[in-house]
């Protein structure tokens, strides 16, 4: 069998990470991490005010997520666009592409921050 075909602007998890060292303006790299957790952040507030604490649970199957919903802390470790393509991910498929919309809507004040480059694949 051959390769996985990639997209075009698809990244895989090593060049994410590089991506994320090389941010244009000279942003320390916890500033881009805190960009993505307050994006996951928005994103769950949004569908929880839709759909309840189901929003939550499913935000608690993203790997890549720590969530502490009682403080609302969220916290994101590896390939932060992973995770958040993870989380629109768990949200589409209880209720499609709706559910992306309202993920975008969401999370459009952080998204502005971000190279095009930068923004997870899920939210373009």
């Amino acid at each position: 069998m051959g390769r996985p075909v990639k997209a075009k602007n698809q990244m895989d998890d090593k060049q994410a990470t590089k991506q994320l060292k090389k941010v244009p303006d000279g942003t320390a790299n916890n500033d881009l991490q805190n960009i993505f957790g307050q994006m996951v952040e928005k994103i769950i507030e949004h569908q929880e005010a839709i759909i309840g604490p189901v929003a939550i649970e499913q935000a608690k199957h993203v790997k890549e997520l720590k969530v502490d919903w009682a403080n609302h802390s969220v916290g994101v470790s590896g390939n932060p666009q992973k995770a958040v393509d993870e989380l629109v991910a768990q949200y589409k498929e209880l209720f499609g592409q709706i559910a992306v919309e309202t993920c975008k809507e969401a999370a459009a004040s952080a998204l502005a921050k971000l190279s095009g480059e930068q923004v997870p694949t899920s939210l373009r």
